[in-house]
C-alpha cells in the first residue's frame, strides 16, 4: 500500500468524511469490516523488510479498561456534536473548564493544571474533578511489552499513558510501573496515537520519568504536541514519520495515517518476528482496521516461517458493545491468518471476543480482575507471552 500524505490537521472534518456518516465509518475503521475490504486494497509486490528477530515478547496488560461506562462517554460525545468532535472542546478531564459539554478548550484545561502537572498529580485530578464532565469515568489504555533478545537480553517498553491520572497512577503502582519508571529499566514510551484514554495519562509518566525516550505519530495535532511540552516533558521526542521504523532488532513500528473519530489522526502498531514461530501484532486501538493492519504486515515485512503467530491488544470492532452483520464478516475473515494465540481487550468490544472464542479462535482468556469485567478479555493485570 501506498504511504499517505498526512493532511493539514485543521482540515480535518473535509479530509476524515464524504458526509458525517461516511467519516464515521472511515474514523472507527469500518472500511475493514468486510472481506471486500481486501478487493479495494492496493495490488502490489510484497516488499518484506528484513528486521530480525527476537525470542520473545511478554505483554503485561497495565489497564485495558479505558473507560467504565459506555452510556455516560458515548452521551458525552454525542452531546458535544457526534463523533467527529474535537476531543478536547468535549470538556472531559484534564481539560475541564466547568463551562459544561462541548464548552471545554485545551487552554483553559491545562490553564488550571499547568503548575500542578507532573509533581502534584493528585491535586491536578482533583481540581478537574471539579471541572469536567464525568471525571470518574476515565480509566485508560496502557501496556507493558517486554522483548527478549536472541542472546537472552530484556528490553522492557511501555505502549500508552492512558488516561485517568489517579486510575493510571494506581495501576502503575499496581504493577511496580512507576518503580520501573524511575531506575529506568523502560527504555521508551511509544505513543499509539493522540486519542484521549491513550495518551492524556502522560503526565503519570512523566511524574516517575520525564526524559524517558518517546515515539509518537507525525499526525499529533498542535495541542497533542503542547501536552507534552505542558507535562513537563525533557527527554528524546522522536517523531514517527515513515510508514516502517525499527525499534529494535525484532521489533518495528508501523505508521497508518487514517482519520479517526474525536479529530484524532493517525496511529502506530507495533510488529514483532518471533524467532521459528513468526509475526506478533501489537495494537493500541487498531483503528486502521485489523485488515489493513495484517494486509500491511504481510506485504511490508519478512517474518519467521511466513506465518501470523499471535495478535494482541484493541481491535476496534465493537467497541460500544453494538453488533451489525458485517463485524461478523470480519470475525469470519480474521481466521485468514490463522492465529496460533490471541490475546484481545479494550475496544476489541467483549461482544467480539465471545464471537472469537464461539469461532473457535485461540482466545487467551484472563482472569476479570481489577475492574476488567470478563474472562474473554486479556485484562488488567494479565500476562501474555509469545
Amino acid at each position: 500500500m501506498t504511504e499517505q500524505k498526512t493532511p493539514n490537521r485543521r482540515d480535518f472534518v473535509k479530509g476524515a468524511a464524504t458526509g458525517a456518516i461516511g467519516g464515521t465509518l472511515l474514523g472507527m475503521g469500518a472500511y475493514s469490516y468486510s472481506p471486500l475490504a481486501y478487493s479495494r486494497m492496493s495490488k502490489v509486490a510484497r516488499q518484506q523488510a528484513d528486521f530480525g528477530a527476537c525470542r520473545s515478547v511478554k505483554v503485561t496488560s497495565i489497564s485495558e479498561t479505558s473507560w467504565f461506562n459506555n452510556a455516560h462517554l458515548v452521551g458525552d460525545i454525542h452531546a458535544a456534536g457526534g463523533l467527529l468532535v474535537d476531543q478536547y472542546s468535549i470538556n472531559w478531564a484534564p481539560f475541564g473548564n466547568g463551562k459544561g459539554v462541548a464548552q471545554g478548550s485545551y487552554k483553559d484545561g491545562i490553564d488550571s493544571i499547568k503548575k500542578m502537572i507532573p509533581g502534584d498529580l493528585e491535586e491536578a485530578w482533583a481540581t478537574q474533578q471539579k471541572l469536567a464532565l464525568h471525571p470518574d469515568n476515565a480509566g485508560g489504555y496502557s501496556c507493558l511489552i517486554e522483548v527478549e533478545d536472541l542472546d537472552g537480553t530484556k528490553h522492557k517498553y511501555l505502549l500508552d499513558a492512558g488516561w485517568s491520572y489517579d486510575w493510571m497512577d494506581q495501576s502503575f503502582k499496581r504493577e511496580a510501573i512507576d518503580q520501573m519508571l524511575a531506575s529506568g529499566e523502560i527504555e521508551a514510551l511509544i505513543l499509539s496515537h493522540e486519542h484521549f484514554d491513550h495518551f492524556w495519562g502522560f503526565p503519570v509518566v512523566m511524574k516517575y520519568n520525564n526524559k524517558i525516550p518517546t515515539y509518537a505519530h507525525d499526525g499529533f495535532y498542535e495541542e497533542g504536541m503542547q501536552y507534552i511540552k505542558d507535562s513537563g516533558y525533557e527527554g528524546d521526542l522522536k517523531v514517527i514519520d515513515k510508514e516502517l521504523t525499527p525499534i529494535r532488532p525484532g521489533m518495528m513500528a508501523i505508521k497508518f495515517n487514517v482519520p479517526i473519530i474525536t479529530r484524532v489522526y493517525g496511529e502506530v502498531s507495533l510488529a514483532f518476528n518471533i524467532k521459528d514461530k513468526g509475526l506478533v501484532l501489537i495494537s493500541g486501538c487498531n483503528h486502521q482496521g485489523i485488515l489493513q493492519m495484517t494486509s500491511t504486515a504481510y506485504q511490508k515485512l519478512k517474518y519467521d516461517n511466513d506465518r501470523f503467530y499471535g495478535v494482541y491488544g484493541g481491535l476496534h470492532i465493537s467497541p460500544f458493545e453494538d453488533w451489525d452483520p458485517k463485524y461478523d464478516d470480519l470475525v469470519i475473515s480474521l481466521g485468514k491468518w490463522d492465529f496460533e494465540r490471541v490475546g484481545c481487550n479494550h475496544c476489541t468490544g467483549h461482544l467480539t471476543a465471545k464471537k472469537f472464542i464461539e469461532a473457535g479462535y485461540p482466545v487467551v482468556k484472563g482472569t476479570a480482575r481489577f475492574r476488567t469485567s470478563s474472562p474473554d478479555y486479556l485484562g488488567n493485570g494479565d500476562t501474555i507471552t509469545f
